[in-house]
């Protein structure tokens, strides 16, 4: 089974370049770990504060969740944001060299 996960949110100005720190730890820390079975990808949108998280994991518990650099990511997000995260489960519909 494979989990698609969207996470979406707003950043106040003053901490995108915070949120873009610890985003750079996670990806350092996951090419280290290099977990088998998953896809992610962090965009940041045109408004230059909102960001959008595609996490996509085989199994039913992404194997992020361990990783010492996400969990300091979490920590304090709510704290960064404008606007809380909102997570949406996703079904995949259809793929095109995906």
């Amino acid at each position: 089974m494979m989990g698609q996960v969207l996470v979406r949110y707003r950043l106040k100005p003053d901490q995108v370049e915070r949120n873009e720190e610890l985003i750079r730890a996670m990806y350092e820390e996951l090419d280290r770990a290099a977990p088998s079975g998953l896809r992610y990808v962090i965009f940041k949108l045109e408004d230059g504060v909102s960001f959008m998280h595609i996490s996509e994991s085989e199994g039913e518990e992404s194997p992020m969740a361990g990783l010492a650099s996400v969990q300091e990511f979490r920590r304090e997000l709510a704290d960064r944001c404008e606007e809380q995260p909102v997570l949406a489960e996703l079904t995949e519909v259809g793929s095109y060299r995906g």
